[in-house]
């Protein structure tokens, strides 16, 4: 048989056995013949925060005068404390001399600040410093971890929640499509409320495989309780689940989780280091939106089904897609976590955290039924009848003040809008006088 025949023939058999595109003749078109990943077809729209972003520069195109002020995306103004940057700055001016130089470092962080995050905010909890691994970030350790589970396990969300995490869920595979109200088929939407305390009725949950739990949380501002964390965590425990516990925001709890009070961490609960993974950042308490530093803790206790430590799967993935933290933010990680530089950071802290009290009295005395404000710097409003897209068009046209509409954290955010404290005093003073002329 010649082989042009073979070859012709073995195409009819093989292309539809793999399921790929056929070859694009050369100037039929500028495609590829790489199929799409079909998951990236469930997302929704864009990820929320670059829509704001969009919508940002919408309006500034209409009102190229407007003086527009972002109580939204939750970056932070505050200059970072001299401590940190001189540390930075010095690492930084060593890499230019032979004695000083560093190439790559462990994938996992160094050394010394591994241990000072076990030490300093993992007090008496048993965290090792092997048990720390330092990152880029939470949002890039949520991702990492979702490479790690696979597209095979069920997962829940506090609803409303984050959106990195269901994102990420849809991304990986874990989902199936969305429905009209936005939630996605093979995710259980934990309700948190006003009318729940902000948090599940974990007797109407579904059992999953992973629970992703942010506290203090983003968007809605509250704090879990000691006893809700409990509780959490025997849930965890009885269905053998694993839970991914967000702390990015512990720094601005203003109680030290005794009794009554808000934890900062999910491992001052008994029992947690057996079934929770924490993600934390630096981001949020110490200015380091643009610097990139955070970290993830897996404790030696936590096993999979098979008996297998996960900290070594995913000390596999941290060393398969990422080359370690930038040595320049570690360093300024080490300076944040000093004596002196946690006076220093605490003091950024308290700036944002007088914002927050300041936008919760402003809607208070407004009427507005407000939440969170107290151990968080999220301040989440609720707007009775009324869209949240709507709320938040219609506070940036007449103030010109950018907030968050809370559909935008899934189904359960309908109806209110999330209020950043994340500004300069004057600004959120100022943020404040338009809301009250416009709301009034």
């Amino acid at each position: 048989m010649p082989v042009n025949m073979i070859s012709k023939l073995l195409e009819k058999a093989v292309l539809p056995a793999l399921d790929v595109a056929p070859p694009v003749k050369i100037g039929e078109s500028r495609r590829t013949a790489v199929l799409r990943n079909p998951n990236m077809e469930k997302l929704q729209k864009g990820y929320l925060f670059p829509e704001i972003s969009i919508k940002h520069e919408e309006h500034l195109r209409k009102y190229p005068d407007a003086k527009v002020i972002s109580l939204g995306i939750g970056d932070t103004t505050e200059p970072i404390p001299s401590i940190v940057t001189s540390a930075m700055a010095e690492y930084a001016l060593a890499l230019s001399t032979p004695e000083g130089y560093q190439g790559y470092g462990p994938e996992q962080g160094h050394k010394n600040l591994r241990k000072v995050i076990a030490d300093t905010v993992y007090p008496d909890m048993g965290i090792k410093e092997t048990e720390v691994f330092i990152s880029d970030g939470a949002q890039c350790d949520i991702a990492r971890l979702q490479t790690l589970f696979g597209p095979n396990v069920t997962i829940a969300v506090q609803d409303p929640t984050f959106p990195g995490y269901v994102d990420n869920g849809v991304i990986v595979g874990q989902t199936g499509k969305v429905d009209d109200a936005g939630r996605y088929a093979g995710i259980e939407y934990m309700r948190c409320a006003p009318e729940n305390a902000f948090f599940p009725d974990l007797a109407r949950v579904r059992r999953t495989d992973v629970i992703f739990f942010c506290s203090p949380n983003n968007p809605t501002g509250h704090a879990a309780s000691r006893e809700q964390l409990r509780q959490l965590v025997e849930f965890a425990r009885r269905n053998g689940s694993i839970v991914v516990f967000d702390s990015a925001y512990a720094p601005y709890v203003s109680s030290s989780g005794g009794a009554g009070g808000a934890p900062r961490s999910i491992y001052e609960i008994p029992g947690a280091r057996e079934v929770a993974i924490e993600v934390s950042s630096f981001s949020k308490f110490a200015g380091f939106t643009g610097v990139r530093l955070g970290w993830a803790v897996v404790p030696d206790e936590l096993l999979y089904a098979d008996g297998s430590p996960v900290a070594r799967d995913f000390d596999r993935v941290v060393c398969t897609c990422f080359n370690g933290a930038s040595g320049v933010a570690q360093a300024g990680g080490v300076a944040c976590l000093s004596g002196e530089g946690r006076a220093a950071v605490q003091r950024v802290v308290g700036v944002y955290r007088e914002n927050a009290r300041v936008l919760v009295e402003t809607f208070a005395s407004l009427g507005k039924e407000v939440y969170g404000g107290a151990d968080a710097p999220y301040v989440w409003v609720r707007f009775p009848g009324r869209r949240s897209w709507d709320v938040f068009a219609e506070i940036l046209e007449k103030t010109h003040v950018i907030t968050v509409p809370g559909s935008g954290f899934g189904p359960g955010g309908e109806g209110f809008i999330r209020v950043s404290a994340f500004n300069s005093r004057d600004r959120v003073l100022e943020a404040c006088d338009r809301l009250k002329s416009f709301l009034a």
